[in-house]
């Protein structure tokens, strides 16, 4: 057995499951369908690949040898964030009635209007709620992982310690970077279907606001650390 491979899938398992940004975005898109919910969990796993692939080919050493890319980064990460962060709270504070009109629509609108899914069908479920669209919650979920600058650094650091001596460095990085993508392809989706399976009580207008007001809280204040970082360096 790959002592050293177990251990890392361990490890590797506790960073994918760490409650941050990426559950926020899941739990809110499955909140309007089990559809947009699983892509955004797609969507966050796509930007895991991309932050290994940078951990693989070292790309992630220019990130940390470069201050002014990172920040420039860190930034527009940032930036994001706090915008999703924004559009949850203005979600949360519209008036408890219209919660149990609309769901979450996939692009975080929370304006009341839901993003069809390019038929105009509803939900099926009766409610009379419009599909968010699946592109726009896989989008949400990619960006939001994919423009958090420390991943690719942390992976960069982390996966070395787990490559063992005399053994070839890339398929190794290679295999250490798939345990991840596989990770997050099997947690992301296993969130959003749980929240899909609960639907019928978070879906509750009082549930509904409360969702959004945390996950929009949550949202601006990694966003704000992410500024804060940025602009303090």
């Amino acid at each position: 057995m790959d002592a050293q491979l177990v251990a890392f899938t361990g490890v590797a398992a506790g960073m994918v499951a760490m409650p941050g940004a990426d559950f926020a975005v899941v739990v809110r898109n499955a909140l309007a369908s089990r559809r947009a919910g699983v892509a955004c969990a797609v969507g966050v796993a796509g930007g895991l690949v991309v932050h290994t692939a940078l951990a693989v080919a070292g790309v992630a050493a220019v990130l940390a040898a470069v201050p002014t890319l990172f920040r420039a980064l860190q930034v527009a990460g940032g930036g994001y964030l706090l915008y999703l962060g924004y559009r949850a709270l203005r979600s949360a504070a519209r008036p408890l009635r219209d919660f149990g009109a609309t769901a979450v629509d996939g692009r975080g609108d929370g304006d009341g209007r839901g993003e069809g899914d390019g038929g105009g069908r509803g939900r099926g479920d009766g409610s009379g709620e419009e599909r968010p669209a699946v592109g726009g919650s896989l989008r949400q979920g990619f960006l939001t992982n994919a423009l958090n600058p420390k991943a690719p650094v942390t992976f960069l650091s982390v996966l070395p310690q787990f490559v063992p001596a005399g053994t070839s460095a890339m398929p190794r990085t290679l295999l250490l970077a798939s345990v991840i993508v596989a990770l997050a392809l099997v947690w992301f989706p296993t969130v959003a279907l749980l929240v899909d399976r609960l639907g019928h009580r978070l879906r509750r207008p009082r549930a509904v606001r409360a969702i959004e007001g945390g996950t929009g809280g949550a949202l601006s204040v990694l966003g704000l650390v992410l500024l804060t970082e940025a602009l303090l360096a």
